[in-house]
């Protein structure tokens, strides 16, 4: 990332930026409390959702940093077929950021994706 004279990111502080690693390994705890080893289950799915969802975002926010952040996620049973996704952003390239995760097991497929933006 680019950073002005003063050394600030569109006046963040370089601590105040987010680590896209730390960020993938907020997600896939988030993933692993909610899941662990289960296999698909269609009955299960609102909970593990809202549980990744609810996960990242205690994390995220943990962090205290001067962020908003979007968490998305998709499951789907691994049946064959292909799982296809896309995003578009228009922000601030030094100061906003996106990381998605893919985890998958033998019978399911989970997209998580964090948007972050400087408030």
């Amino acid at each position: 990332m680019a950073h002005d004279e003063e050394g600030a990111f569109d006046g963040l502080a370089e601590d105040d930026l987010m680590d896209d690693a730390e960020v993938d390994t907020m997600v896939r705890e988030a993933i692993s409390t909610a899941v662990g080893d289960n296999q698909f289950l269609h009955t299960k799915i609102d909970a593990w959702s809202n549980n990744i969802v609810e996960g990242c975002l205690k994390k995220l926010a943990a962090l205290s940093k001067p962020f908003k952040y979007v968490v998305t996620c998709n499951l789907t049973q691994k049946a064959g077929a292909g799982l296809h996704a896309a995003s578009c952003t228009r922000w601030n390239d030094k100061t906003d950021g996106k990381l998605t995760v893919q985890w998958e097991n033998n019978t399911m497929i989970i997209l998580v994706t964090v948007y972050w933006l400087a408030i």
